[in-house]
C-alpha cells in the first residue's frame, strides 16, 4: 500500500502541498489537463524551482488574471459537480471546501460566510489539484507531522486577524499543534482544510519503504527553510498507527461503589477505554489509578467528567502512540443464529476474532445453551 507523509517544519498551505506533489512526480501537464475540466477561466498555473535557505524546492503559483469573479458556495459545488473529474475526486474536493466554508461560518457566527478566500480561483485549484495529485500518484493513506503556528497578526480580506487565523484554529480542532518563534502565518485555512481532510493521523513518520520525495516551497523567507517535505513510499507497517490521549489520576478517598457510575459517565463522554487498577498509596492507604484513553478532541469533556464524578484534585495527561489491528465487524451465521463478530487484521491476515458479548449472551439465554458454545460457533464461522 502506497502512503504519503507530510513533514511541516514551517507550516502548510494549499500551494505548498501541490508544489510538493509536483516535485514528487505529479506531471504539471497532467494537472493542467485535469484542472481544465473545472471549466473556470482567468488563471495560469506556474511552477518554478527556487532556493529556500539553501534548499532547492518547487514553488507552485496560481496566477489569477480575473479577481472580479464572485462565487457562492453553491457556485463552487456546481463547478465541481459539472466537471469531468472522477467521482471520488469530486466528493473529496467538495468535502474539503465544505469544511472550510463551515469553519468560516462558525468563527464569524453567520449563516452565510464570506467567500473572498474560499471562492477564489487559486483556493479552488489548490484543493481540487491536491486531490487530483493524490489520486494520480496512487496514494492510499496520508499521514502528517504535528502542525506549527507562528506569531504576529495575519492580513486578510476580513482585516487583521490573530495567529493562527480563526478559521484555521477551527479546522485544527483535535490536531496536535505547537508554537514556533516565527513571525507569520504558517498554516493557512486552505492548507488546514486539505490536510485535516486527508491525514489519517498527525504523528511521527510511519514505517515505509521510501520511493519518492518532494519539496514544496512556501511564500515567506524565514531563517529556516520555508518548505514542506513530502515522503511517498510503500507501507512497511504490519499494523495501523494512531495517537491517543491518556488522562490519569490517583484516588484514595472515594467510595468504591461509585466507580461503576464513573466508568459509565466516562464512556459516554467519549472514552475509548477506562481502566481502574488498585495501588498502595502514601500513608499506606489503598487506592486506585484511574486511566482513561480518548481522542484528543474529547480532552475537555473527559477531564470535566473526572472532576465532576470523582474526588480527585488533579489529572495527568500524555500522548500515546498505538499500533492497532485494522478492524471490521461482520455478522456470521451459526446454528444458534446470526452473531456480530469483530475481526482484527494485519494486512489480509486475521489476527483476532472477538464475538460481541451482549449478543452472544442474549442468544445463550434465548436458546438455553452455554455461552461458550455460541462463542466457539461464532469464531468457527468467522474463520470459514
Amino acid at each position: 500500500m502506497k502512503i504519503a507523509y507530510f513533514d511541516c517544519p514551517t507550516g502548510i498551505s494549499g500551494n505548498m502541498i501541490l508544489a510538493a506533489l509536483l516535485d514528487a512526480g505529479l506531471s504539471l501537464s497532467f494537472l493542467k489537463k485535469e484542472i481544465k475540466k473545472l471549466k473556470i477561466r482567468g488563471y495560469a498555473l506556474k511552477l518554478s524551482s527556487i532556493s529556500k535557505a539553501g534548499f532547492r524546492a518547487k514553488h507552485f503559483h496560481v496566477e489569477v488574471t480575473d479577481r472580479k469573479t464572485s462565487r457562492s458556495i453553491n457556485d463552487i459545488y456546481n463547478i465541481i459537480a459539472r466537471s469531468g473529474l472522477k467521482k471520488r475526486i469530486k466528493d473529496l474536493s467538495r468535502n474539503m471546501i465544505g469544511r472550510l466554508y463551515s469553519a468560516e461560518q462558525r468563527v464569524h457566527g453567520v449563516k452565510r460566510a464570506h467567500l473572498h478566500e474560499i471562492g477564489a480561483t487559486d483556493a479552488i485549484i489548490d484543493i481540487v489539484g491536491t486531490v487530483i495529485g493524490l489520486d494520480k500518484l496512487g496514494i492510499a493513506e496520508v499521514f502528517c507531522s504535528p502542525l506549527p503556528f507562528g506569531y504576529g497578526p495575519i492580513k486578510s480580506s476580513h482585516g487583521m486577524l490573530p495567529n493562527p487565523a480563526p478559521a484555521t484554529a477551527e479546522l485544527l480542532k483535535g490536531v496536535p499543534i505547537h508554537k514556533k518563534n516565527i513571525k507569520g502565518e504558517l498554516v493557512t485555512p486552505t492548507g488546514a482544510a486539505i490536510i485535516t481532510s486527508i491525514a489519517k493521523s498527525f504523528t511521527d513518520m510511519p514505517r515505509l519503504k521510501l520511493i519518492r520525495t518532494g519539496l514544496g516551497a512556501g511564500t515567506f523567507n524565514f531563517k529556516e527553510p520555508n518548505i514542506l517535505r513530502l515522503f511517498i513510499g510503500e507501507s512497511q507497517a504490519s499494523y495501523s498507527e494512531d495517537l491517543v490521549l491518556a488522562i490519569e489520576t490517583n484516588i484514595d478517598n472515594m467510595n468504591p461503589e461509585l466507580y461503576d457510575h464513573v466508568i459509565g459517565r466516562l464512556m459516554k463522554s467519549g472514552a475509548l477505554d477506562t481502566v481502574i487498577a488498585p495501588v498502595q498509596m502514601k500513608k499506606k492507604r489503598p487506592g486506585v489509578v484511574l486511566t482513561v484513553m480518548t481522542d484528543i478532541k474529547n480532552k475537555s469533556r473527559i477531564i470535566d467528567a473526572i472532576f465532576s464524578e470523582t474526588t480527585t484534585l488533579g489529572v495527568r495527561t500524555y500522548l500515546i502512540k498505538r499500533e492497532i489491528l485494522a478492524r471490521e465487524t461482520r455478522y456470521v451465521s451459526t446454528r444458534y443464529g446470526k452473531v456480530p463478530v469483530k475481526i482484527g487484521k494485519a494486512g489480509n491476515m486475521i489476527k483476532n476474532i472477538s464475538p460481541e458479548y451482549e449478543e452472544c449472551a442474549k442468544l445463550s439465554r434465548k436458546k438455553g445453551v452455554p455461552l461458550k458454545a455460541i462463542y466457539d460457533a461464532a469464531r468457527t464461522a468467522a474463520t470459514n
